[in-house]
């Protein structure tokens, strides 16, 4: 009789482990046997909703990775930027520079597409290791249609992202979706107006020599510095030289440790031998964040650093 019990208490306890789900896939959570003896079949069709809920956000797009999950966040933009909209640029195609506020979404080139006022860019990465964007936070893609995430195109083994562009020079929120880890990570992207030619805008969106009519003379003119760790500076105001209708300003910055600098690919080295480091650069534009590379030699090895230039037109004097 002892024997007959205890058979039938193993039945007993072998058909409630079997009626409680013991062998389905693990889903990551972790009950006790008591709980389980106790769970009443409401409650167990909503443990197992639960358990789907949570293979799919292990498994599909329903995960976002928290602050400390993700590297250093870079500066995105500055309060002196004023958004620039499709109406603004000329139909046509544009290399255009961007600047992402995480060093791990690595956009190696862009190109910028402008058809009557709308813009799209291709963005063309460092590799392969997202497999969708959206145009928004990653809060915001897990909530959204599947339909409205940006897939990848390969293209020379890397990954492509075509993407709507509502401005540039404004932060925008962007959401990469990670292959790896599977998880969504917050990006904000900046499509930099600077890098497109002075021609690609339509008549007064920029400020030129032109525009202000500037005869062929010596001038003065105030600049700010951008961007950097705010320890180097420029002389302001600074020389200007407006020869056949061109500006050229010359740079002195407060340290002789630049060796060169670097307008889009065109690069310009010092018009001095001692003394701070002085450089002769065009001034395709006033009033407008030029953007230019200067690089140093103060840490040891060469070291390039992205600045942004702005001439202030209101402060033009000209120079007896």
């Amino acid at each position: 009789m002892k024997k007959l019990a205890k058979y039938g208490l193993a039945v007993m306890l072998a058909g409630i482990l079997l009626l409680s789900g013991c062998g389905s896939k693990n889903t990551g959570e972790t009950t006790s046997a008591s709980a389980e003896e106790s769970t009443s079949a409401a409650e167990t069709e909503a443990s197992e909703a639960t358990a789907t809920e949570t293979e799919t956000a292990e498994t599909g797009s329903n995960k976002v990775a928290s602050s400390d999950e993700m590297a250093e966040t870079l500066a995105v933009g500055d309060e002196t930027m004023i958004p620039i909209t499709g109406d603004q640029v000329k139909d046509g195609s544009y290399e255009v520079n961007v600047d992402c506020s995480s060093a791990m979404f690595k956009i190696e080139s862009c190109e910028l597409t402008v058809k009557e006022g709308q813009m799209t860019a291709v963005m063309t990465m460092g590799g392969t290791g997202y497999l969708y964007v959206y145009m928004g936070s990653g809060e915001e893609a897990v909530k959204a249609s599947e339909d409205s995430y940006i897939s990848f195109e390969e293209k020379n083994g890397v990954h492509t992202f075509e993407v709507p562009v509502e401005a540039l020079d404004k932060p925008l929120n962007c959401a990469a979706f990670s292959k790896k880890k599977e998880k969504w990570y917050d990006r904000t992207i900046l499509f930099r107006a600077d890098s497109l030619p002075t021609e690609a805008f339509n008549e007064g969106v920029v400020t030129t020599t032109d525009v202000l009519g500037l005869e062929d003379g010596e001038y003065t003119v105030e600049v700010a510095l951008i961007g950097g760790s705010g320890k180097a500076s420029v002389e302001s105001p600074a020389k200007f030289t407006v020869a056949e209708g061109r500006a050229y300003a010359t740079i002195i910055w407060s340290s002789k440790n630049y060796d060169y600098m670097k307008i889009g690919k065109e690069q310009y080295l010092p018009i001095n031998s001692e003394g701070n480091s002085a450089f002769e650069l065009p001034v395709e534009v006033f009033d407008w964040n030029i953007a230019v590379l200067a690089d140093t030699t103060a840490m040891g090895t060469p070291h390039e650093i992205q600045y942004s230039l702005k001439f202030h037109s209101d402060s033009i004097q000209k120079v007896n």
